[in-house]
């Protein structure tokens, strides 16, 4: 990088940026070290109350931050929708867009919108709303769209299981879990070749083995509550886990990188799940499908695609 090339800190001044799930962990301390950059933060959070305690505790520790705290519930597309309505009625630009936000559960759950809800949770409410933000993160362009997977996704050795998007047939927490951590990768590969062209990249990313609560707020049961703590010695601080976060969102020499999944701020590479390309469009148009509005034809174009 030459000498008179922007920093990082430089290129976040006045940046917008949405974090999903930044109440706490990883995504709360990658809200933090954005906002210290000097971006715009827009944290989102299903529970008010934790998010602005989240809002607080930033601002406690960078004074002169700007963080809006906006409600969002990815198990919902409704509120998926009036929050990125909400959004661009009160902003005129989205530099990034990370999608922290996720969970694992114990037992099967059903959306309000007929999806089992880990994988609304973390694949399909994270692909709506990209759609939703499709517009405005290329006028906004150069932009960026980062997404926290994970190395649980090397669990799916098989693949998507797109006969049983359900789990009717069999449900394991931590394998579905596994098999939407893939999905995130596979989103992630399809967006960025769709993207192709506009300025607007998209990398995902595994944060480690974060420090974090969690898994051990009574989702996962008593396997969750004894496991996490036994696994804490081994186990980054949540600043540490934040880090590939807030480089794929602020690092300035990654403008024109796009389509790779990450790992201590370096490419890595994922499951061979992970690189099927006919997979990862199979996903795409399945997830345009069940994320269209009721009694509405799939839209591709609100999906992003071309």
């Amino acid at each position: 990088m030459s000498d008179d090339a922007p920093n990082a800190t430089e290129m976040m001044t006045d940046r917008t940026v949405v974090v999903t799930g930044a109440n706490t962990g990883i995504g709360e301390q990658t809200a933090l070290a954005l906002a210290r950059m000097g971006a715009r933060v827009v944290i989102t959070s299903r529970d008010a109350g934790r998010g602005a305690a989240a809002a607080e505790r930033i601002a406690s520790q960078c004074p002169r931050s700007h963080i809006e705290v906006m409600p969002l519930d990815l198990a919902d597309f409704a509120s998926v929708r009036s929050f990125a309505a909400a959004f661009i009625d009160r902003h005129d630009r989205l530099d990034v867009l990370i999608h922290n936000a996720g969970l694992v559960l114990r037992s099967r759950t059903i959306t309000v919108d007929g999806n089992e809800t880990t994988f609304q949770v973390n694949h399909l409410g994270p692909f709506l709303l990209t759609a939703l933000f499709g517009d405005l993160l290329t006028a906004s362009a150069p932009a960026r769209v980062v997404v926290v997977s994970s190395d649980a996704h090397r669990q799916a050795r098989h693949g998507i299981d797109f006969d049983d998007l359900t789990r009717d047939r069999r449900y394991r927490g931590f394998s579905v879990y596994g098999q939407t951590k893939l999905a995130n990768i596979l989103f992630t590969t399809e967006l960025a070749r769709r993207l192709d062209g506009t300025r607007v990249t998209a990398n995902s990313l595994h944060p480690g083995l974060v420090a974090s609560r969690f898994a051990r707020d009574g989702d996962t049961g008593v396997l969750g509550r004894l496991a996490m703590p036994l696994l804490r010695p081994v186990s980054i601080s949540q600043e540490a886990g934040a880090r590939t976060s807030v480089f794929l969102a602020s690092e300035p020499s990654l403008e024109a990188i796009t389509g790779e999944y990450w790992y201590k701020c370096a490419i890595a590479t994922p499951s061979s799940a992970a690189r099927d390309d006919a997979a990862a469009q199979r996903l795409w148009e399945l997830s345009v499908a069940l994320t269209a509005p009721d009694g509405a034809e799939p839209n591709h174009d609100e999906q992003g695609g071309r």
